[in-house]
């Protein structure tokens, strides 16, 4: 076993950047003293995670005089996501001090399969990211967008425009393709589909130990979007997401991603000098997968308004997996807003 921990040897001694997947600064601070991370994810269960816990209540007193401010109405769907959003780039802020990198925000899911409603949604999160105190400049920001076929169509719209975009609940390599096609900065894979964090859901999470790299279902996949990226050269970064543990962390650094996605929990395992781990976990991965040639990426636009959304369909599993974790963080956010409505007017 090294005297280093895993956390500190891949992030010194590995092309793997690690980035922070909290919106909880005290998860962050403690864990940046060695080395800032590079970006904070954020989603709608992670904002809903913090925005109810009793020691936030400051973050409430503030959405609440932001709401007074802008004449926001609580009880309007519409006004509770203005509020949702002001209270995600103020936890945003919070971490930005422990990051190199950019700070993420999650359009609402509701938006999916609306293009424009989702450049809306996205283009007033980087605008309240830039606004109030601490504010962030527009290349400090990226914003998740879920990889279906009009909010990859909308990626492309905000990269034009200037604001970098990431495609999430992602499981396929058509998903990958999409979103290099829209020029999207990074595209998040998960590892595990979103419903194995949720004791409520039926999703069931099965380890691998040692033979994660080759025996969990997205390896696979994950190890494709990073080859075919490569043949492609392709700009758009791998941040595989959804991580468990830390034997899945040094299982995805073996198909050599760009960055990878951590949630607190691993990432505070991963810094724990008991977590045992060896270099020889993390050589890159023999992993055996089917090749894709040039010619074949070159049939499809899956920008034409409908050829991602019949490679999903076509793909039960990733149909899903993407139906699931849009579901999901639809709940959330509606959660959030029931909770704001109940605590706000105390403030």
């Amino acid at each position: 076993m090294s005297s280093q921990t895993l956390l500190d040897y891949i992030r010194t001694s590995t092309s793997v950047t690690i980035d922070v997947d909290s919106n909880d600064a005290s998860i962050a601070k403690p864990l940046a003293q060695n080395k800032l991370f590079c970006d904070m994810t954020s989603n709608q269960a992670l904002v809903y995670a913090e925005v109810v816990k009793p020691e936030n209540s400051d973050l409430l007193q503030k959405a609440a005089g932001w709401a007074r401010d802008n004449k926001l109405d609580v009880s309007n769907d519409a006004d509770a996501l203005k509020i949702i959003d002001h209270l995600t780039t103020l936890l945003g802020k919070r971490v930005y001090p422990y990051l190199t990198g950019r700070v993420h925000a999650q359009v609402s899911p509701a938006f999916a399969d609306s293009k424009d409603k989702t450049v809306e949604h996205a283009t007033r999160l980087v605008k309240l990211y830039g606004e109030g105190d601490n504010a962030i400049p527009k290349d400090r920001i990226c914003i998740k967008i879920p990889a279906n076929q009009a909010s990859i169509e909308a990626c492309k719209e905000l990269e034009e425009k200037g604001i970098r975009t990431l495609a999430t609940t992602l499981f396929s390599v058509p998903q990958a393709v999409a979103a290099h096609q829209a020029n999207c900065l990074y595209v998040a894979p998960y590892f595990n589909e979103l419903g194995v964090h949720f004791p409520s859901e039926a999703a069931e999470w099965m380890g691998y130990g040692k033979d994660t790299a080759t025996k969990h279902p997205m390896a696979a996949v994950i190890r494709s979007v990073v080859l075919t990226f490569r043949k492609l050269h392709s700009k758009t970064l791998v941040m595989p997401a959804s991580i468990v543990t830390p034997e899945e962390v040094m299982a995805l650094v073996t198909l050599e991603p760009d960055h990878l996605t951590i949630s607190g929990g691993v990432l505070n395992k991963m810094n724990d000098p008991q977590t045992a781990w060896s270099e020889s976990d993390l050589a890159p991965s023999n992993i055996q997968v089917p090749e894709i040639s040039l010619e074949e990426l070159a049939k499809i636009d899956y920008l034409d308004g409908h050829s991602l959304r019949e490679a999903i369909d076509a793909d039960p599993e990733t149909r899903q997996k993407l139906a699931d974790a849009l579901r999901i963080f639809d709940e959330r956010e509606k959660l959030t807003k029931e909770f704001l409505r109940k605590e706000l007017p105390k403030y």
